[in-house]
C-alpha cells in the first residue's frame, strides 16, 4: 500500500506540551497520567493512563458528569472523586479559540 491508498480527513502536526504525573490518591490508587495540551481539543486536554492505556479529552465540564471519570478509566465513585479533584487543579478553564 501507498500513501496514495488513504484517504485522509486530517493531517496535521502541531507542538503540544505534555505533563507527565506519577501520584497516590488518599485512598492509595496510584496514578500514571500524561496530560497533553494542544490547541486541538478546543481548550481541553488529553488526558492518558498509561497504565491502562485509556485516554480521554477532558475539560472542568467533564468532571462535573456524572459516571464519566468512572466510564473512560474504569475506576470506582471513590477513585473518581479523588481523581477529579486532581484533575480540576490542572485542566483549567476552556477557552475557545479559531
Amino acid at each position: 500500500m501507498n500513501m496514495k491508498d488513504y484517504d485522509f480527513l486530517s493531517d496535521s502536526t502541531e507542538q503540544t506540551t505534555t505533563r507527565f504525573v506519577t501520584f497516590v490518591t488518599p485512598s492509595l490508587k496510584r496514578f500514571d497520567l500524561a496530560i497533553l495540551s494542544t490547541n486541538r481539543f478546543y481548550g481541553k486536554k488529553l488526558v492518558t493512563d498509561m497504565m491502562f492505556g485509556r485516554s480521554a479529552v477532558l475539560g472542568p465540564d467533564d468532571l462535573e458528569e456524572e459516571g464519566v471519570l468512572e466510564s473512560v478509566f474504569r475506576i470506582n465513585e471513590e477513585e473518581a472523586a479523588e481523581l477529579a479533584q486532581f484533575l480540576t487543579l490542572v485542566l483549567g478553564a476552556v477557552n475557545f479559540t479559531d
